[in-house]
């Protein structure tokens, strides 16, 4: 009981995700600081993967959070849960500046199969890798509250179990069964929409 409270408290709700765009809309450093904080290395861990150097990963975590400061008006959490919207347009940006990046250089000449996917994207592939990972992620926010955390910390957050645990104050077993429960039922979600 103590545990699920505390899961409770620590995480973010809509209403006060809401509260925090509202505010880096109306040019608040304490939130603009706050979103960097939530998501900086979120962020950042995406641009690595994706970009071909740190320095061009560095530029896209600055100019994705540019975009957000600028589009934070727009958020509404009744579409997305904040850390999707925060994915999806880091996502968007990235795919945009890899196109400009491979126009300017030989085709080939990026080894990231991620960029070069991004390179050959059509507009209607994107749209449908944005409605599936909207997908995903909402079966993410439908998990119980451990799991949800587990699953977000070790996917999004590229945390490992142990540090989990370490954070959360839950033995590490624990950890790994959270972990395994949720891939289980979000297989199991994956299948039977795909029947119905």
């Amino acid at each position: 009981m103590f545990l699920k409270a505390a899961f409770l408290v620590s995480r973010p709700s809509a209403e006060t995700d809401l509260d925090l765009m509202q505010r880096v809309a109306a040019d608040d450093q304490g939130a603009i600081e706050e979103l960097y904080e939530r998501f900086g290395s979120l962020v950042y861990r995406m641009a690595y993967q994706a970009m071909p150097t740190r320095a061009e990963a560095e530029d896209v975590v600055q100019e994705v959070f540019v975009r957000l400061w600028r589009t934070a008006g727009r958020y509404d959490p009744k579409r997305a849960a904040l850390v999707t919207w925060v994915m999806l347009i880091s996502r968007r940006h990235m795919v945009d500046r890899l196109r400009r990046f491979r126009s300017r250089i030989k085709a080939g000449a990026l080894e990231d199969d991620w960029s070069a996917a991004a390179d050959t994207q059509s507009p209607q592939t994107a749209l449908e890798f944005d409605e599936r990972f909207v997908t995903i992620m909402d079966r993410i926010e439908k998990l119980p509250e451990l799991q949800k955390t587990v699953v977000k910390r070790a996917y999004l957050n590229g945390q490992t179990l142990k540090q989990i645990g370490i954070e959360l104050g839950v033995p590490l077993g624990t950890i790994k069964s959270a972990l395994s429960r949720a891939l289980v039922r979000l297989r199991e979600r994956a299948v039977g929409e795909e029947l119905s």
